[in-house]
């Protein structure tokens, strides 16, 4: 039994997420997490909401709330949606949290006495109507890259451009519109990233086995232009993590608060503390994970994100845990993907385009919407969402073939057999061929899956379901009972097995549909098929079963046609 730390990049707290954000990072790293879970590993699955910065400020404004009260509203809005979609989270915490307050801090004083943080002077853009400071996206304007009119302080959402407030034309503050503003000189914290660049340039060139996506995107931060530069941490907000040098007050600092990207990848260490916490556990169970002083040092810990976290899990986190000078776990394995367009057009919770999480629940059961993404994660290139597809994989992968399966099988013994695994028979070649065939396949499906290779998973899997298709084509137990009820017996036998193995297969992707097999076939036995033919005789003859429900109903082109209109990319 190995162990596992598997994070997924946070979700922003500003509203509901889309499918996009979800099988970008919090999917697949459930997907990932099931499976080793059910390998018998020991898995600790963290996330949390990631609550500060000013998107949380400007959202809570929006609806009148505190912000502290958005925050905890929305966090719960996120987590019950997460348990809707099958996102079996350890913990599912919070950036806010008073564990996170003192591990940011506590970095945040390692940093400064080894060197690392540098106290710099910089003219700062300050709104005279709101009396502030409007760091990032306080601030809107024009592009000066693209010429779009909706861009922020701190990035054009149009053309992905990284921008610094004062680089915008026509600027104005993103809380009144006021365009009174003038630039006043400030005092801020910085992380000192260059003195850390060959450190982290050696640790990334120690990581071979990593995504041409995920080391591309770091050797690009790293070295193009001026290469790696140091990062503001600290901004002119209420709402965040104050500013103390460990737990001391930091002189000159007063009033300020942590910039969310530093505090943010620190939660994954501070969540597992929040677990700890939760279950009554001392600091030793969390630090296990993350200490490699402490018994961290035998973990595996992969990351799970779309391409625009990338850079600051390779260089800003990693310059954060090397600075410190503490033996702190480092990531092993960084998954990263490219985006899910929808409908010719990026998905985008800003501007309130494509498919979110609540509807989508609304619509269809978790597991549709779980086989169609994982199926088309965005691993080698950008993918398109569009109900054509997605009405097509759902009817033919999910209702043709595994849902026809289980209802042929079930319903064929049921009339000739009764609700009970029937007896007789044994195995002939075509049931050896099929063992065979299935052990070659289950054996390419850990391969894939051990390696986070989501699509190629799904394929191998759709695969082994189609398997006991074309055997049960082959063996038409419905013509062989009328000349030989033993064998056709054992057909059915084998087909009610299958049906067991399935659903411990597929429970990674579909959890919802297998934990409905399982309890179609009346148990709770998740064995892993480490030998195809023990799998084959899990459910001994004369174990009764049920005839399930359909698992899953097919999409009607008048259901497509309703959707497309209802989500015609602008989020009602």
């Amino acid at each position: 039994m190995a162990r596992h730390l598997i994070t997924s990049a946070l979700p922003y707290i500003n509203g509901i997420k889309h499918l996009g954000n979800l099988v970008g990072s919090q999917l697949p790293a459930d997907l990932y997490a099931r499976y080793l879970r059910a390998r018998g590993h020991e898995v600790m699955f963290i996330c949390a909401t990631d609550e500060h910065g000013t998107p949380a400020e400007l959202a809570a404004a929006k609806t009148g709330e505190p912000v502290a009260d958005y925050c905890a509203r929305m966090h719960g809005v996120q987590a019950e949606l997460a348990r809707g979609f099958g996102l079996s989270f350890d913990h599912y915490g919070r950036s806010s949290s008073p564990q996170n307050r003192a591990l940011t801090q506590h970095f945040a004083g390692k940093l400064a006495d080894n060197g690392y943080i540098a106290e710099v002077s910089e003219k700062q853009v300050y709104s005279i109507d709101d009396g502030r400071f409007l760091p990032d996206r306080y601030i809107e304007g024009t592009c000066p890259n693209c010429g779009y009119d909706k861009a922020r302080g701190d990035q054009c959402e149009n053309c992905t451009k990284q921008l610094d407030p004062t680089d915008l034309i026509d600027p104005r503050s993103a809380i009144s519109g006021s365009t009174n503003l003038e630039v006043r000189e400030t005092k801020h914290l910085y992380l000192r990233q260059s003195a850390l660049k060959n450190q982290i340039a050696a640790w990334i060139d120690s990581k071979t086995d990593w995504p041409i996506l995920t080391t591309s995107i770091a050797k690009k931060w790293l070295n193009d232009g001026e290469g790696l530069q140091d990062r503001g941490i600290t901004r002119d907000l209420h709402w965040g993590v104050p500013v103390r040098r460990g737990d001391q007050p930091w002189p000159g600092m007063e009033g300020k608060v942590f910039y969310v990207w530093f505090d943010a990848p620190i939660e994954y260490i501070a969540a597992t503390a929040e677990w700890a916490d939760a279950h009554g556990q001392p600091d030793s169970a969390w630090r296990r994970w993350w200490r490699r002083d402490e018994g961290a040092e035998d973990v595996t810990y992969t990351q799970f994100m779309g391409k625009d976290n990338v850079p600051f899990h390779t260089l800003s986190f990693p310059a954060t845990l090397i600075g410190s000078g503490e033996p702190w776990r480092m990531v092993d394995y960084i998954k990263s993907f490219n985006y899910l367009t929808y409908d010719g057009g990026q998905f985008s919770t800003s501007q309130g385009r494509g498919v979110f999480m609540d509807h989508a629940l609304e619509i269809l059961p978790a597991d549709y919407w779980r086989w169609w993404l994982l199926s088309h994660a965005p691993e080698s290139g950008d993918s398109e969402f569009t109900w054509e597809n997605f009405q097509q994989s759902v009817n033919k992968d999910l209702a043709d073939v595994l849902g026809n399966f289980v209802s042929r099988i079930t319903k064929f013994c049921r009339s000739k057999f009764g609700e009970a695994v029937p007896e007789g028979g044994s195995y002939g070649p075509e049931e050896t061929a099929l063992i065979d065939a299935l052990t070659a396949r289950i054996r390419a499906y850990e391969g894939f899956m051990a390696a986070t290779e989501v699509r190629k998973a799904a394929s191998e899997l759709r695969a082994i379901w189609v398997l006991g298709n074309e055997y049960l084509q082959s063996a038409a137990p419905w013509s062989t009972v009328k000349t030989d009820p033993d064998r056709a017996a054992m057909q059915v036998r084998l087909g009610l097995n299958l049906i067991r193995l399935y659903a411990v297969l597929s429970a990674p992707f579909i959890p919802f549909a297998a934990q409905a097999m399982l309890e179609a076939m009346r148990t709770d036995d998740t064995t892993w098929p480490d030998n195809v033919d023990t799998a084959m005789i899990a459910l001994p003859a004369g174990h009764a079963f049920l005839v399930p429900d359909v698992l899953f109903a097919k999409i009607t082109d008048d259901q497509r046609a309703e959707w497309e209109g209802r989500f015609k990319g602008v989020r009602q």
